[in-house]
């Protein structure tokens, strides 16, 4: 079959494509901005991609044109697909029917940390020798790619809760039908397509339904959210984990800085000591053997295997050491996530903690977090603020209370850095896009800088 995705070079429509070559499909694809790691992972695989989304692109027409959800009507090569008849579907769609049908799939949903407790039960799995496939929107470090078809009957999949496609305006993740599923927190988030969190709730809601009687819920025991969403109702199994002592899997700190933790199961205890830091992952790692362990994998072999994670690109990943200062990328962009990151940083070793953050995602542009933000950036040392051009709100509101730098170029942040960094800091780099390769080019400055 010859299948064509539009909107390929994003993390999850890319997965797509590599899934179904990995099926035997020949597969092409179209994105406005096609460029590295992802258009590089692409083509290394075979996948044909071509920049923008002119009608030619469909010509001739493939069997199948599978379309991302950042597309839109009045987009060229929608409105040519539409106007030709060809036949079409949405990249959850096609996963759900294509890839998950048959297998046990195990799902991760939630506002923070679907990414890292995904990556941790496939690396869990791994180990323990089901060579699972999966869908994760990041990298794992220890598989090296964002998707793999697997070997094995079971399928870790990341349960974004965004729209589908323009044409289907539910969540991704009723397209998925796990047998196990995570519920890691559950927050306001997505203001671009949701009004509120009992929108986000009643989708969750929708997802509850679609797990059998004989599946296994995990969900954590401290989110009230969460715990409005299964009393509208739930027809499976659930566990809970957290640290509140009812929790079924109960996390007990060893280490503050969380790089050392207790897991208290049914059946016994685990103690873990890995290379993560911070409380939240601690409560990741706690619903990656639960359900690592409803997919059959004993919780002292999963635990093992958790000690030997190496992790997720950009989720706290050092990209560099210059000069005594340590550079890490962060993928936080929401209140909780940059402030979980940060309080993690803080109990772990010594030296300022730079906080650098770009406001990208559509709901830090549209202002709906920025009475929390100064907070969430508190436990930083020192904070820089880049403003988009396009932002609409003040950021000075933000900046004022923590005496934060804010500049408007990405340049003149590299270059107020160059000048204020010293022997000793961590600088955080915080954002779910590119930053305008502020990364390599903070990095190359300061190499200038203190050469010699």
């Amino acid at each position: 079959m010859k299948i064509h995705i539009l909107g390929i070079c994003g993390t999850f429509m890319g997965g797509i494509a590599q899934l179904a070559k990995a099926r035997g499909h020949e597969v092409s694809g179209s994105d406005r901005h096609v460029y590295p790691p992802m258009s590089t992972q692409l083509e290394q695989a075979g996948i044909g991609l071509r920049e923008g989304y002119a009608p030619e692109h469909l010509q001739p027409p493939p069997d199948q044109v599978v379309v991302g959800n950042v597309m839109r009507r009045g987009n060229p090569a929608v409105e040519y697909m539409l106007d030709a008849g060809l036949p079409y579907t949405s990249g959850p769609q096609w996963l759900g029917e294509h890839i998950l049908a048959g297998r046990h799939v195990l799902a991760v949903a939630g506002t923070h940390g679907k990414t890292t407790t995904a990556s941790m039960l496939a690396w869990i799995l791994e180990r323990a020798g089901h060579a699972p496939g999966f869908l994760i929107g990041g990298v794992p470090q220890d598989f090296g790619v964002s998707a793999r078809l697997g070997r094995g009957r079971h399928f870790v999949v990341e349960a974004d809760e965004y729209d589908t496609a323009f044409f289907d305006k539910r969540s991704k993740f009723v397209h998925y039908r796990p047998r196990t599923l995570v519920l890691n927190n559950l927050e306001f988030d997505h203001a671009d397509i949701f009004d509120s969190l009992a929108d986000i709730q009643r989708q969750f809601h929708h997802l509850v339904r679609t797990v059998p009687g004989r599946g296994r819920i995990l969900v954590q025991a401290e989110d009230r959210a969460l715990a409005e969403v299964l009393e509208q109702g739930c027809w499976t199994p659930v566990e809970r984990f957290g640290e509140a002592e009812q929790a079924d899997w109960r996390v007990e700190p060893v280490a503050a800085d969380g790089s050392a933790f207790r897991i208290h199961h049914p059946g016994g205890v685990e103690t873990i000591r890995w290379r993560l830091l911070g409380r939240h992952n601690t409560l990741n790692g706690a619903a990656a053997l639960a359900a690592a362990a409803h997919a059959g994998v004993a919780p002292a072999q999963a635990a093992r295997a958790l000690e030997t994670f190496r992790g997720v690109k950009r989720r706290l990943e050092v990209f560099g050491e210059v000069a005594g200062i340590t550079l890490y990328d962060d993928f936080a962009h929401h209140p909780t996530a940059i402030r979980a990151t940060l309080e993690g940083l803080r109990r772990h070793g010594r030296g300022r903690i730079v906080a650098v953050l770009e406001p990208r995602s559509n709901t830090m542009r549209m202002g709906v977090h920025r009475d929390r933000l100064a907070e969430a950036l508190r436990p930083a040392d020192a904070v820089y603020l880049f403003r988009p051009a396009d932002l609409d709100w003040d950021l000075g509101t933000v900046a004022r209370p923590l005496g934060a730098v804010i500049e408007d170029s990405v340049q003149s942040l590299v270059t107020r850095l160059q000048d204020d960094l010293r022997p000793g800091d961590r600088v955080v780099v915080m954002s779910n896009g590119s930053f305008g390769g502020l990364h390599r080019r903070l990095a190359e400055a300061l190499q200038v800088t203190h050469a010699g």
